[in-house]
């Protein structure tokens, strides 16, 4: 392949070796927190928020909430989902696929070990112990991303995007509604309000 055509998988505003190197790093990044992020898919959002956003600059606290909703809305690992969203963000088709590439790695091999010795990992207390650990470390990273998603919407004084964070938050924790249903609907409200908004502007 020439090198316009390697180019054109990147953003056009970084220069060949920019490229490069921003690559090299997601690959890094990505094998990093896949290897290390115990926890569940939501404990990737709060690492990728520090490495990309606080770190590296390369997209805001909005992008990285949209992405977030965007990753937990379609189908497939929300950690995979939201690495490959960061990295198509960062650079371009090239970012998305080393980025999903990399993710998906350390926990295969991981589980590959594992599942060939499960019943002495399964029985091993020590092990137990640290996952317990890791659970309690997961749980505050997870409250913490939270906290700044809130207010991340509060600061949008919207009386819909508050009402709907309030009353989602107390349906989910006090029944067993269906997570893709409420998702729905909450996209279908925040649609309506633009679209009626948009209709006011033109006929207003």
């Amino acid at each position: 392949m020439d090198t316009q055509g390697i180019y054109c998988l990147f953003r056009e505003d970084f220069s060949m070796k920019e490229k490069i190197k921003l690559c090299l790093w997601l690959a890094y990044i990505n094998l990093f927190i896949s290897a290390f992020t115990f926890g569940g898919g939501y404990v990737v959002v709060p690492m990728i928020r520090k490495y990309f956003v606080e770190k590296k600059h390369l997209f805001d606290e909005e992008e990285l909430i949209r992405m977030a909703a965007i990753a937990q809305s379609t189908p497939g690992a929300i950690a995979v989902n939201m690495a490959s969203l960061a990295g198509w963000q960062a650079a371009g088709m090239a970012g998305l696929v080393i980025s999903g590439v990399c993710s998906v790695i350390p926990p295969l091999v991981i589980l590959a070990v594992i599942s060939k010795w499960y019943a002495a990992v399964a029985a091993n207390t020590v092990i137990a112990a640290v996952l317990k650990g890791m659970q309690a470390g997961a749980a505050a990273l997870i409250v913490d991303f939270v906290v700044d998603m809130t207010r991340a919407v509060l600061r949008e004084r919207s009386p819909l995007l508050t009402t709907m964070t309030v009353s989602v938050f107390a349906i989910s924790f006090l029944t067993d509604a269906n997570i893709a249903a409420i998702l729905l609907v909450c996209c279908g409200l925040c649609a309506g309000r633009v679209w009626f908004r948009k209709r006011g502007e033109i006929y207003g």
